[in-house]
């Protein structure tokens, strides 16, 4: 893997740099690139006195990682040299285009091969966001993914969730099987109490419905805490531990 720093290149080479982290996306061999590379495919351009690696650089010395840039608000952004509107709305699509390509892809493949699938797809699906969102991922009775949706958006600390309306939504999809899932934007993941009564009475409510809460959830930064791994529900282990 090529691992040369952006910056040690010479700035009359740093245009041709771009151009060569171009052709390598074309050519399926983006892990060759760093990054800043990536940064600057996505930027596509620099400002005064700076090359799209530059300000690529500069991003990434001032939030300390990648996904630190990423979910980065809007106006944090553009407080940057070199990114205006355009550019930071080419940065915030990515998180979506990456969620939205991992249910899309879950459709086409919609098996969960055990409960890490669940975790990894629930973490792109709620990739950058900043408040409180409760969601359910709808399976039916093989385990394959009918639907994903966010039900409930609240605050930074909590989303009221209400069971008749999961309960409906269940029911539109005709759902088997449920896994419960909602963010902690503190980027702590373990489930408060007030998260474990909302699991029991889901589970009672759902079961009445002949729907099986497989699994609750809970992401936090680049972590999840599945519920039931737990132990925390009341329900035979995630057929995703065998076969989900």
């Amino acid at each position: 893997m090529n691992r040369t720093r952006p910056r040690e290149w010479r700035p009359a080479d740093r245009p041709r740099q771009l151009a060569a982290g171009r052709q390598r996306l074309l050519a399926a061999e983006q892990d060759a690139l760093s990054d800043a590379d990536l940064l600057a495919v996505l930027l596509r351009g620099g400002a005064a006195n700076a090359s799209a690696i530059d300000v690529a650089n500069r991003l990434l010395d001032k939030f300390g990682t990648m996904h630190r840039v990423l979910d980065a608000p809007a106006r944090e952004l553009l407080s940057n040299p070199g990114l205006g509107p355009t550019r930071v709305a080419s940065l915030k699509a990515v998180l979506p285009i990456t969620a939205r390509y991992a249910a899309s892809r879950m459709k086409e493949e919609p098996t969960f091969g055990g409960s890490n699938d669940a975790s990894m797809f629930l973490m792109g699906a709620y990739a950058g966001v900043e408040r409180e969102v409760f969601g359910c991922l709808f399976l039916d009775a093989r385990n394959r993914m009918l639907c994903f949706e966010k039900l409930f958006f609240g605050t930074v600390d909590r989303a009221d969730v209400s069971p008749r309306e999961v309960a409906k939504a269940a029911l539109k999809c005709n759902a088997a099987a449920v896994i419960l899932a909602h963010n902690h934007p503190s980027g702590v993941p373990e489930p408060s109490v007030s998260d474990i009564h909302l699991t029991d009475r889901l589970v009672a409510i759902l079961k009445e419905l002949d729907v099986e809460v497989l699994d609750h959830v809970v992401i936090g930064g680049n972590q999840t805490v599945s519920m039931a791994e737990r132990g925390m529900i009341a329900t035979r282990h995630l057929r995703c531990s065998e076969s989900l």
